[in-house]
């Protein structure tokens, strides 16, 4: 259902729910990302993909991701630019850093969905940061025939600068070291994902996190989740505060910022941009 309140009295609300948790776990959807400025649309594709969009006739880089290329040297050179814009390059604006104002001094965790590794950039201890679906900045295996994960930067950026007419040089083609086959990018969207050593450690670290403060006065803040992928961070934060009678659920997503009943009386449902409302907490 949705909650609907006076903006500045649910900022209020959500300020003394920031200062008064003894932990705060943020669930981050790709609506923060998208507030930060990491559009797949408009202007920031057409100027980076508009001789692709000239070409194969898509109009945003989610479809480019898809699109069934004639060779692997094409398909690269569209991935080592995707890759570029939305791992190695700064978002537009200070969302990411105005979060980290928030909450740095606090007992908190992240788990996110994204997969643009924007916040580390901004500061947050890479040991709260739990990456559930992947990195943009790694490269596994595509069958996998091992469980390993590969830094991809250097040869992200050698791709973006050796291709011509959209086309990576052969020889820039990853491969994978222990089979030869194909590397890919390591994103979950089919059962091949690897799921590394270092994911599962960060998947422990949550999972204690949880554990040792899901009784206590907890904040469950979710930012830019949608529905894709409800069973990762929205479900399970519904049932965790239902669980607790002490525990806040908060959400901030433009045009889907929504809560069930059960949980209605502790919640903070603010339908508004993400940076905009990051904005007003720090001030």
């Amino acid at each position: 259902m949705k909650y609907t309140q006076d903006y500045s009295s649910q900022i209020e609300r959500l300020k003394s729910a920031i200062d008064s948790a003894e932990a705060i776990v943020i669930g981050a959807g790709a609506g923060l990302s998208t507030s930060a400025g990491y559009t797949y649309s408009g202007e920031r594709f057409a100027d980076n993909f508009g001789d692709f969009q000239e070409k194969y006739g898509f109009n945003d880089m989610y479809s480019g991701g898809f699109y069934p290329y004639s060779t692997p040297e094409e398909y690269w050179a569209f991935w080592s630019r995707n890759i570029l814009v939305n791992r190695y390059t700064n978002p537009l604006k200070p969302v990411y850093d105005d979060l980290y104002r928030l909450v740095k001094d606090k007992n908190y965790f992240v788990i996110t969905t994204n997969v643009d590794h924007c916040f580390q950039r901004a500061g947050f201890d890479k040991e709260r940061l739990f990456y559930t679906q992947g990195d943009y900045g790694l490269f596994q295996c595509s069958q996998p025939c091992h469980s390993k994960t590969y830094d991809n930067e250097d040869i992200v950026r050698l791709m973006v600068k050796e291709q011509k007419d959209m086309k990576i040089p052969t020889g820039l083609i990853p491969r994978c070291p222990k089979c030869g086959k194909p590397m890919t990018t390591n994103l979950r969207i089919d059962d091949k994902f690897v799921e590394d050593s270092g994911w599962h450690i960060a998947c422990e670290r949550y999972e204690k996190f949880i554990k040792s403060n899901m009784d206590k006065r907890i904040l469950y803040l979710e930012l830019g989740v949608g529905g894709n992928t409800p069973a990762v961070i929205k479900y399970p934060f519904w049932r965790l505060t239902n669980g607790n009678a002490q525990a806040i659920y908060a959400c901030v997503n433009y045009g889907e910022a929504v809560c069930p009943s059960q949980i209605e009386s502790r919640s903070i449902c603010i339908n508004d941009d993400i940076g905009e409302v990051l904005k007003a907490l720090c001030k």
